[in-house]
C-alpha cells in the first residue's frame, strides 16, 4: 500500500511537470503508447492485491482502478486540454476517492457505516460541485473575451452585456453549489443523529434541521 501511494505521487508530479509538453508535443502513437503505460501499471498494481485478503483486498484493487481511471483522464488533460476534459479529470478524482472510502466504509457496521457511506458520497457532491462550478466560470469568462471582439463601438456594448451575463452564469454556478453541498452535508448530520435515540435523537435532528434551514 505504501509503494502505491509512492508511484501515485510520483506519476502525479511527473504529468504535471510534463503537461505542457505533452500537449503540445504528443502525437497519436505516443498518446497510445501512455494509455498502454497506464493499463500494464493496473495489471501490476492489481496483482499486488493478491497478497491481501478480505475487505483490504477489496479495498486495494479499488485503489488500483482509481490510480488508473484518474490517470487516463489526466493523460486526456495533456493531450487535448480545453474546459471540458480538465472538468471530467476532477470528476474522475472525485469518483475514484469515493469508490476507496466506500469499500473503507465495508470496514464499519451499523451507524458508523451509514455514516461513512453518507460522509463519502458528500464529499464526492462537493467535488463535483466545485468542478462544475469551476467549469461554468471558465465557460462564462470564455464567452465574455469572445464577445469583446469586433468593431470598437460594437465591441463595447457586446462586452457589457458578455460581462453581465457572465457575471450571472457564475452567480448561479455558486448558487447551485451551495446549495447540492449544503443538502449532502444535511444528510451527514442526520445520519449521525440515528446512532442516538429517544428525545436526545429528536432534539439532533431538530438541531440538524434548524441548522440547514430543511
Amino acid at each position: 500500500m505504501k509503494n502505491f501511494k509512492i508511484s501515485v505521487i510520483i506519476m502525479a508530479i511527473g504529468l504535471a511537470f510534463n503537461a505542457t509538453a505533452m500537449a503540445e508535443n504528443m502525437s497519436k502513437n505516443q498518446y497510445k503508447s501512455h494509455v498502454r503505460s497506464i493499463e500494464s501499471e493496473y495489471k501490476v498494481n492489481k496483482a499486488g492485491c493478491d497478497s491481501s485478503t478480505s475487505n483490504a483486498k477489496d479495498v486495494c484493487v479499488s485503489e488500483a482502478k482509481a490510480k488508473q481511471s484518474v490517470a487516463k483522464a489526466d493523460l486526456e488533460v495533456n493531450y487535448k486540454p480545453s474546459i471540458k476534459t480538465r472538468y471530467d479529470a476532477r470528476v474522475a478524482k472525485a469518483d475514484a476517492d469515493y469508490s476507496i472510502a466506500i469499500e473503507k466504509c465495508d470496514d464499519k457496521a451499523g451507524n458508523d457505516k451509514d455514516v461513512c457511506v453518507k460522509e463519502a458520497k458528500a464529499t464526492k457532491v462537493h467535488q463535483i460541485a466545485d468542478a462544475k462550478t469551476q467549469m461554468k466560470t471558465k465557460n462564462a469568462n470564455a464567452e465574455a473575451n469572445e464577445a469583446s471582439g469586433g468593431a470598437q463601438a460594437v465591441a463595447n456594448e457586446k462586452t457589457g452585456d458578455a460581462n453581465a451575463k457572465a457575471a450571472e452564469s457564475k452567480a448561479d454556478a455558486r448558487k447551485d453549489a451551495t446549495k447540492v453541498k449544503s443538502d449532502a452535508d444535511y444528510a451527514v448530520a442526520k445520519e449521525k443523529c440515528d446512532a442516538l435515540s429517544g428525545s436526545v435523537k429528536d432534539k439532533c435532528i431538530s438541531d440538524v434541521k434548524l441548522r440547514f434551514g430543511q
